[in-house]
């Protein structure tokens, strides 16, 4: 079977929109984890300042997940609004 240069756009299309939310959710879940992580331990040195930790970590929480966003973005561009593919 030979694959014309549209169908290989497609295909091409779906592997790198794959490839894009494999790596592209990596970075925000270790980011993610690793603000978690620091700010339950900023809280136990300093519980007085709860408050204030918790409100920056949602912000930065925001922040960090907005990467993944952008990635699944581009996947569903690549997916269904190739100009390229059929």
């Amino acid at each position: 079977m030979v694959l014309l240069p549209p169908d290989l756009i497609a295909v091409a299309s779906i592997v790198i929109a794959g490839i894009t939310m494999a790596i592209g959710s990596i970075a925000p879940a270790l980011g993610q984890g690793r603000a978690a992580s620091q700010a339950l331990q900023a809280i136990a040195q300093q519980p007085d300042e709860a408050n204030t930790i918790t409100r920056t970590l949602f912000i930065s929480m925001a922040m960090i997940e907005s990467t993944a966003i952008y990635c699944f973005v581009v996947s569903i561009i690549l997916l269904f609004a190739n100009p390229y593919a059929r």
